[in-house]
């Protein structure tokens, strides 16, 4: 039996788990490291970490006696999709707000 998927959502919706993204984004980093940057038990990091690989998110490798935490940032595209109706729903509303400023400008002069 494989490991539990989770919804890419579920691994981006706690802020432990976005910071631990944010760590590794720019190079991998072993557990202990990991933990290292926060405030709570090694057992709640692991678990967090476990979350993580769980929805994708990032992939674990070991080298050596060490295990590495690397981000897989391409399942962020979901993210992206999932949010691409609203961003351009959100922008039309921008450019009416300011086409409606622009001709209150304009009323004023």
């Amino acid at each position: 039996m494989g490991a539990l998927k989770r919804d890419i959502f579920q691994g981006l919706a706690d802020p432990t788990r976005r910071a631990i993204l944010t760590l590794i984004v720019h190079e991998p980093l072993n557990l202990n490291s990991i933990a290292e940057q926060f405030e709570i038990s090694r057992p709640a990091v692991s678990q967090h970490i476990k979350v993580l690989e769980e929805c994708e998110l990032i992939q674990i490798t070991q080298k050596g006696r060490e295990r590495y935490c690397e981000p897989k940032l391409d399942k962020l595209n979901e993210v992206a999709e999932w949010i691409a109706p609203f961003k351009k729903l959100w922008e039309e509303r921008f450019n009416q707000l300011d086409q409606l400023l622009e001709e209150l400008k304009k009323d004023k002069r």
